[in-house]
């Protein structure tokens, strides 16, 4: 996005690409179905991208969602909006996308260099004997290493997820070492660990949860409805993303993160407390669960797992477990599982065109940035605005 806009004003603009092919973790995140933004409200909008939302605000006024969905029109792809809010292309494919808009890039002048790794500046001096460093590039290439003189950089190397895609956070030492302000990188929209019994695991690894509503124990925290997978380690998926800032944040301060799920979102507590008291017989616990109450399979075993045998004999705390069964959460999964990263780049450190205050003439976008938002949308939205963003922060600077 940066480059597109560059190259609009006549610049002369050279992409360099580590590995043999750009877009990678774009592609990725159109396996599923290429979400490119969200049709909510803009002031809605902007609160998903949490602390920084002041900063992100800023950046979608010059490229909001709906300019997005105009961009890929202008690709010659169609977009609609989903049951939950959610854009797509009309294929639902990011590969379309991407090779129209490379055509075009390359069409306009744009040039790529792939397996171009970047290593840093290289910190020779100029003739007046200062640091020249930030516009002499280092690349690791295939033909060697090689020495680039620019006018202006945009750094866009992405975060610390998925590195096999090119993302692997390798930049952090460099810019730390030129005095740039940064925040560590942490893994976000991610799955989170517990203590499963092996019993538990043997059953129901692999398995949904379905139709239940999850909240943190964050003071402002929203009960979300949706579902997640259950693995040998912990919870994933969609909801799980979702909170993911919040469950990281509460591990980080404490050692551990409490998520409650209440497994019957569509009964009253009251509604559940009847059924549990009434007369069963010679049923056992959990055919009065499933027979009453249509409680059975993982959600029956998820119940079992984190409720004492005591509580299963008392009505009241039973209801209490199954409108908000609490679940230890002990650790984030690995950050290169993660679907994103917080961290990064203060913005506390670049100029409101994203110039790093630090080297004049270095520019920063994407998920460098210290921010963070759920999927949705958001995240490729933000990187898009703030790409657009970094380029007219380089023509406003090269026009001074």
């Amino acid at each position: 996005m940066a480059a597109e806009t560059l190259v609009k004003q006549g610049l002369t603009v050279q992409v360099y690409e580590a590995k043999p092919s750009v877009g990678r973790k774009f592609l990725m995140a159109g396996r599923g179905g290429l979400n490119i933004t969200h049709s909510e409200p803009q002031e809605k909008f902007v609160t998903r991208y949490r602390g920084r939302h002041t900063e992100m605000r800023d950046l979608l006024a010059g490229f909001d969602s709906q300019a997005l969905r105009d961009w890929v029109q202008g690709l010659g792809i169609e977009t609609f909006v989903g049951s939950s809010g959610r854009v797509f292309p009309q294929e639902m494919k990011a590969a379309p996308l991407l090779r129209a808009w490379l055509h075009r890039l390359r069409g306009q002048g744009v040039q790529f260099y792939m397996r171009h790794r970047w290593l840093g500046w290289d910190s020779r001096l100029d003739q007046s004997g200062h640091d020249d460093a930030s516009h002499e590039l280092h690349f690791d290439t295939p033909a060697g290493h090689k020495h680039v003189s620019v006018d202006a950089t945009v750094l866009a190397l992405g975060g610390g997820s998925w590195a096999s895609l090119g993302s692997d956070g390798a930049w952090w030492p460099w810019l730390q070492a030129q005095g740039i302000e940064l925040n560590r990188l942490l893994p976000s929209n991610c799955g989170f660990e517990t203590k499963w019994s092996k019993h538990f695991i043997d059953q129901y690894a692999g398995q949904p949860i379905k139709t239940a509503t999850f909240k943190t124990s964050a003071a402002k925290s929203v009960a979300i409805r949706g579902e997640c997978m259950l693995t040998a380690q912990g919870l994933e998926g969609g909801v799980i993303y979702s909170l993911s800032a919040d469950l990281r944040d509460q591990i980080l301060s404490r050692g551990n993160a409490i998520l409650t799920i209440d497994l019957l979102p569509d009964h009253e507590a009251q509604r559940v407390l009847d059924e549990l008291t009434r007369e069963r017989g010679s049923k056992s616990m959990s055919s009065h669960l499933r027979s009453r109450l249509g409680l059975h399979g993982v959600k029956a075993g998820l119940l079992r797992e984190c409720t004492s045998a005591e509580s299963f004999k008392d009505p009241i705390k039973l209801t209490r477990a199954i409108k908000a069964l609490p679940v230890t959460l002990v650790a984030c999964r690995p950050i290169d599982e993660a679907i994103s990263t917080a961290g990064g780049v203060k913005f506390e450190g670049l100029t409101k065109g994203l110039m790093s205050k630090q080297l004049p003439g270095v520019f920063v976008a994407g998920e460098m940035l210290d921010w963070e938002a759920p999927t949705g949308g958001y995240l490729l939205n933000g990187c898009m605005a703030s790409g657009k963003s970094a380029a007219e922060g380089v023509i406003e600077w090269l026009a001074k």
